[in-house]
């Protein structure tokens, strides 16, 4: 798109004390939303990532000499800072020049569930963002429906998980649930879960990853909680013949999406059933706690 495509001139802005400077600073060093329910987004992909994704923008932030290679959102405010107020007001070292505060999208369990054969991913306490982030992205590459956020797991819209995502977390519907409601949205939906488990679970090729599903993946340290693994009918291991104890959350699950989309791109793959062998609902065969998945 042609460079320079600003209706307005933007406001020129030279104090880092101003209250947009403030929030925007403020927001990229949070774990999720402002007191306003803004959140926060720095660099030209994220951006234009935004704007494909029909979010609404409150304020775009612009560097003094940056020249906008792209149409930037007309109804939200444009604000000129100096170099050195743009630096103040941003987390990476080297800013492409453009920032802006965003409303995020609003997601229901009804856009997760409303598919003909659900692929849920249920983050059980992922502390680290950067892998709640990239599991996002996965999950859009892999056709995923939605995301359950369990206690524990850091904020899609942390700065840090936006990044991550790549934009992904625009688009891809994830909402907050505990425990007892996310195996009660489960049930609801007739939608069975398989836990993800370091060891003693059958090779994920055999999972019954075709049809409605929903993959739990644990805590990087801690792995699922007994309440999980009990509410889960079946139990899945990444098989790793190499010297390594467990896997990052984020390959883990990635692992996992695609090897759900392998399996419903393919109808001839192999599905577990009891008759044959495979994996055990849990209300029939007890496992004892599992060690963790990721690490």
């Amino acid at each position: 798109m042609p460079a320079g495509t600003l209706r307005t001139r933007p406001r020129l802005i030279e104090s880092r004390q101003n209250p947009r400077v403030k929030e925007l600073r403020a927001a990229l060093a949070r774990t999720g939303r402002t007191p306003s329910g803004l959140i926060a987004i720095e660099g030209e992909h994220l951006v234009a990532e935004a704007m494909r994704s029909h979010l609404r923008f409150a304020t775009v932030f612009l560097r003094e000499g940056y020249d906008p290679q792209m149409e930037l959102p007309h109804d939200a405010e444009h604000l000129l800072l100096p170099a050195d107020v743009f630096a103040s007001a941003v987390a990476t070292e080297q800013p492409q020049g453009i920032a802006a505060l965003v409303h995020p999208p609003i997601f229901s369990a009804a856009t997760i569930f409303g598919a003909e054969a659900p692929l849920v991913l249920a983050l059980a306490g992922l502390q680290d963002p950067g892998n709640v982030g990239a599991l996002l992205r996965s999950a859009e590459a892999f056709a995923a429906t939605g995301v359950l956020l369990l206690p524990g797991t850091a904020s899609p819209w942390n700065p840090k998980a936006i990044r991550a995502s790549a934009g992904s977390a625009f688009r891809v519907p994830a909402i907050n649930a505990t425990e007892a409601e996310a195996v009660d949205l489960l049930a609801q939906h007739n939608i069975p879960a398989i836990a993800a488990v370091a060891r003693d679970g059958a090779p994920i090729d055999e999972a019954p990853l075709a049809g409605a599903c929903a993959l739990l993946i644990g805590n990087e340290g801690a792995g699922l909680s007994d309440t999980l693994i009990a509410a889960a009918a079946h139990r899945i291991t990444i098989s790793m013949p190499g010297n390594v104890e467990s896997l990052n959350a984020a390959i883990a699950g990635s692992l996992l999406l695609y090897e759900a989309s392998r399996q419903r791109r393919n109808p001839g793959c192999p599905i577990l059933s009891e008759a044959k062998g495979g994996i055990p609902p849990h209300s029939t065969h007890r496992h004892p706690r599992q060690r963790p998945t990721s690490s």
